[in-house]
């Protein structure tokens, strides 16, 4: 990447060579690229991430403080785009071709083929510039320190909901799709069949059998997610001035803040590799016939 880390981190346009110098060796960046990675590594595997360029702070630390925005972001958009997304794909695949399948898959595949950050731009000029509904951006409104929790969380919520909203809308579509697939597989299986011959109503027969079974592809999806879009929301947060992990890679790459980012790297490649793991793990739980192979 350009960009001089030492010029940077004196925050001065005019700074003598020497004063360069000086930070430039006592952060190691006077030595070989391949020492520093050396060093990188070893600095890691005892727990330390470095110290933060822009902000002059240990990583872990800068890291943390933004951890818990990007979770309350994701979770909601996640529980939401997974629920809304299992709804439609479930009518959709019972209903194959019907009205109601084609207009709400349609929906659902053209919000899902927007860019994040351009559905979020249409998003904010709708309900924040044209209808002056929600705030256009930052996670709280400055002031509030003194107030009530009731109102910190209301206010919260308020400047969540067009961020959320925006990640609903764009990850729904895939959820929508795989169940709707995968409903439509199982309704060929033969205990179906099976069912249905003995009788057994259809609302029992997509409650029991159907939607069970036609689950699993979209937990293993909901899990590989959740580490996917950890790093996929930088957009999205930066879009509305989020202040989570998101909107701190964004800071850290316009700062030449390397050290910053390697730690930030490192947890997103951290957490698709956990999701990796506890989606296999929940396969096993919930279907016994991958936990026998």
């Amino acid at each position: 990447m350009p960009g001089d880390p030492a010029r940077i981190f004196t925050r001065l346009s005019r700074v003598s060579p020497s004063v360069i110098e000086d930070v430039r060796r006592e952060f190691g960046l006077d030595r070989p690229l391949f020492v520093q990675f050396f060093d990188y590594i070893g600095d890691t595997l005892s727990g330390s991430l470095g110290i933060s360029y822009q902000f002059a702070r240990p990583v872990s630390e800068v890291i943390a403080e933004a951890v818990w925005p990007t979770v309350l972001l994701l979770g909601v958009a996640t529980i939401g785009s997974t629920a809304i997304g299992l709804v439609i794909g479930i009518y959709g695949g019972w209903n194959r071709g019907s009205r109601t399948d084609t207009s709400s898959l349609g929906f659902a595949l053209i919000t899902y083929a927007m860019p994040e950050f351009w559905l979020g731009m249409l998003l904010l000029l709708l309900f924040a510039v044209t209808l002056g509904l929600f705030p256009t951006s930052f996670m709280s409104t400055p002031g509030l320190e003194g107030a009530s929790a009731f109102a910190r969380s209301t206010d919260i919520l308020n400047h969540l909901f067009l961020p959320a909203l925006t990640l609903i809308l764009a990850l729904l579509g895939e959820y929508a799709l795989i169940m709707r697939s995968s409903v439509m597989e199982v309704m060929n299986e033969d205990y179906v069949l099976t069912a249905r011959a003995k009788g057994m109503r259809e609302a029992l027969v997509l409650r029991r059998h159907v939607v069970p079974n036609a689950l699993l592809p979209v937990v293993t999806l909901a899990a590989l997610n959740i580490g996917f879009i950890v790093s996929g929301a930088i957009t999205v947060e930066t879009v509305f001035s989020w202040p989570g992990l998101g909107q701190l890679t964004f800071d850290a790459i316009n700062a030449n803040d390397y050290p910053l980012l390697q730690g930030l790297f490192l947890l997103f490649s951290a957490a698709v590799i956990v999701a990796n793991l506890a989606a296999d793990l929940l396969l096993g739980v919930l279907d016994p016939r991958i936990g026998r192979t």
